[in-house]
């Protein structure tokens, strides 16, 4: 029997499963795959309300270094779940998507903050929502990976 000594054995399986970290800021987000180099350093993530809530408009604030510039060719692999369904698995053309926060492709290397604001629908069914979106540059270089979960309670 061969024995590995503990710490040999979470570095392991560390390298395996890279983790999560918290964005900074006010926001139920992590950076997924941190073990890896990410285009993005996401510097401040804040949403308004904390946590989101149906029926009103999410504020989201963000300010990042981005260390290299993103062109056509960029894509986002986005995977949404509700409990245990799967209502999303899609990639998405990343330069197509950009004008919905008011920017275009290509996106130069530099510093960035944005906010936008958009519309929880008073529709969204109770439950627990998590979403992950790997972001990735023409060449599949990552440029961020966030997930996070929200939970929608019962109306009363």
């Amino acid at each position: 029997m061969v024995s590995i000594p503990l710490v040999q054995y979470v570095s392991a399986i560390s390298a395996l499963f890279p983790g999560n970290k918290p964005v900074p800021g006010d926001s139920p987000l992590e950076q997924c795959d941190v073990s890896y180099n990410q285009i993005l350093d996401l510097q401040q993530l804040d949403l308004s309300p904390n946590p989101p809530e149906r029926g009103t408009n999410l504020t989201i604030t963000a300010k990042g270094y981005i260390s290299d510039d993103i062109i056509d060719g960029a894509y986002v692999d986005v995977v949404v779940t509700f409990g245990y369904i799967k209502l999303i698995s899609q990639t998405y053309d990343l330069c197509e998507e950009l004008p919905n926060i008011d920017m275009k492709c290509p996106i130069k290397k530099g510093n960035y903050e944005l906010t936008k604001e958009v519309e929880i629908p008073g529709e969204v069914p109770p439950g627990k929502y998590v979403v992950t979106a790997r972001a990735y540059n023409y060449n599949d270089e990552l440029i961020t990976c966030l997930t996070g979960s929200v939970i929608f309670n019962a109306l009363l």
